[in-house]
């Protein structure tokens, strides 16, 4: 991979409404001109989650042009290339996923869905709030990977292990 590479990355999540749009929204920040993230869903969910929009603003984030998107954007001809895609819950994981044109390198990295939180919102917040520390510490970790000096079995192993909490 070189290094003077714009990376684009892709985070999946069934819904497109929460853990994927705070994935795109840190690398966005986070590997500002060295990565372009997306997000988008299998089954969108037609708008984001009003918590992980508010937590966002409170963080200083831009949020004008998140939307819930189907992944289908991402698979056609017109659609960027990806040298990334990300799975973040459970249930995208598990789907068949279109065919990514490129063969980008993937990897699943599992944060639970702060969208069931149940309870106050208080409550609902904290979750959104967890979620976004899960991925930040993620993507951190992500950005600072030699890409330019490591292969890509090694790196293969480097996104699993980041996925992996354990």
């Amino acid at each position: 991979m070189d290094s003077d590479t714009n990376y684009n990355v892709l985070f999946l999540c069934t819904g497109n409404s929460a853990r994927s749009i705070l994935a795109e929204a840190i690398l966005n920040r986070e590997g500002a001109g060295r990565f372009q993230a997306y997000s988008a869903g299998s089954q969108p969910a037609g708008q984001v989650n009003p918590f992980a929009i508010d937590l966002l603003k409170h963080m200083n984030f831009p949020t004008d042009d998140f939307r819930s998107k189907n992944w289908d954007e991402f698979a056609g001809p017109e659609a960027p290339k990806m040298d990334f895609v990300f799975t973040v819950c459970d249930n995208a994981a598990n789907e068949v996923c279109p065919v990514w044109p490129g063969q980008p390198m993937s990897a699943h990295w599992g944060v639970p869905d702060p969208a069931a939180q149940t309870g106050t919102d208080a409550e609902k917040a904290a979750a959104f709030a967890d979620a976004f520390r899960m991925l930040n510490a993620r993507i951190s970790i992500f950005v600072n990977l030699p890409l330019a000096s490591i292969d890509r079995l090694a790196l293969q192993d480097h996104l699993d292990r980041i996925g992996d909490p354990k």
